[in-house]
């Protein structure tokens, strides 16, 4: 009787499920992790995030868009990273995730210029890209999903404004505390809030830039802005995002002033900026609704995977990104005050009751109709 050769059975048996594994995940031969698999296997998605110091992309938008990936392909694969707001890691964790095979990536930039680099190595492997959230400008993307980021930076302001009207300072003084300048958004959010104050008859007394989002920033430029207008020298703050508007806040409290007396706007709508707003230590927030924006982030990657359209009804506009016109979905932002907290937030589940009406703000969500 022969002997078995038991180690090249071993090996050959690995090289077997090696390959299985492979063709599970719909991976191409060439190692260029390009291409599309058919419409019944499953392929590989990257999903690349820029920052965990806004609660949204770890509590909102990797979960939502990993359910809907889940429900849409049970087979793909998901490969995720966080860049902790560091273009260069992001650029690696790019590179990473193609040299594993990524099919698509869904990116959203820390730096929406060098974020252009990242692009331009996805085609070469002829991996599609979605830019997600934030536009990556002056690059070949394939699609972008948003919202309507001037609309965003105009609602704030408008609730601002019209507070401030109605509290008798339409001819006040403001602090602007904008976002990253690294980040497009930002750059279209200060254009949308700018539209409307130019226009007032508001004074900007201080303006500041925050580089990463950074909410500790914030509170240090909120303190340098108390020192140069005075604690009485200004009537009103906007803050480009709920991080920003923390730092603001806890930088007027250190400095003795009241938050509930200087109307501070939002966005993202985070749990403690819910609950700031409940108190009325914050004015407004404004209400993305995240789920829907990151499922259909989901639905094109899957369609893409797959080499197919995507529904017919998903891609409703364009946006020029400096380089090219790219078929973009579009979504509409909400301005939150205390008085519709209820009709949106909850309402949509996008935080339950028990969620923010904690005992330390039960009588607060009593009073605004929150039960």
């Amino acid at each position: 009787m022969p002997s078995i050769n038991w180690p090249a059975l071993l090996v050959a048996a690995l090289l077997a499920l090696a390959g299985g594994t492979l063709v599970a995940c719909g991976d191409d031969d060439d190692g260029g992790g390009g291409g599309s698999t058919g419409a019944d296997e499953g392929g590989t998605v990257a999903l690349l995030l820029p920052e965990s110091k806004t609660a949204r992309y770890e509590s909102q938008d990797r979960p939502n868009f990993v359910n809907k990936l889940e429900e849409l392909c049970p087979d793909c694969e998901l490969i995720y990273s966080n860049a902790d707001q560091d273009a260069a890691k992001q650029q690696q964790q790019a590179e990473a995730a193609i040299t594993r095979g990524a099919e698509v990536l869904v990116l959203d930039p820390v730096d929406a210029a060098s974020a252009g680099a990242i692009v331009q190595r996805a085609n070469q492997s002829d991996i599609p890209v979605i830019s997600y959230d934030r536009l990556i400008t002056d690059a070949d993307i394939d699609y972008y999903i948003s919202f309507d980021n001037e609309e965003v930076g105009r609602l704030q302001a408008q609730s601002l404004l019209d507070k401030l009207q109605e509290d008798g300072n339409g001819d006040g003084t403001i602090v602007m505390i904008n976002g990253a300048p690294t980040d497009n958004n930002a750059t279209l959010f200060k254009r949308g809030a700018h539209s409307v104050f130019d226009e007032s008859d508001l004074t900007i007394g201080r303006e500041y830039d925050t580089p990463d989002w950074s909410p500790d920033r914030a509170q240090q430029e909120m303190e340098q802005a108390i020192t140069a207008l005075g604690r009485d020298g200004f009537d009103g703050v906007y803050a480009a995002n709920d991080g920003t508007a923390g730092g603001a806040i806890a930088a007027m409290k250190s400095a003795g002033i009241k938050p509930v007396n200087r109307p501070t706007t939002g966005q993202d709508a985070e749990l403690a900026a819910i609950q700031r707003i409940l108190t009325g230590e914050q004015y407004m927030t404004v209400y993305k609704a995240i789920k829907p924006e990151a499922e259909a982030a989901a639905e094109l990657a899957v369609a893409l995977v797959r080499g197919e359209d995507p529904p017919g009804d998903l891609v409703n506009d364009e946006v020029d990104n400096g380089q090219e016109s790219v078929p973009s979905v579009l979504l509409e932002p909400v301005a939150v005050t205390r008085d519709n907290i209820d009709s949106t937030i909850v309402e949509d589940g996008f935080w339950t009751v028990q969620q923010i009406c904690t005992p330390r703000y039960q009588q607060a969500c009593q009073e605004a109709g929150i039960q």
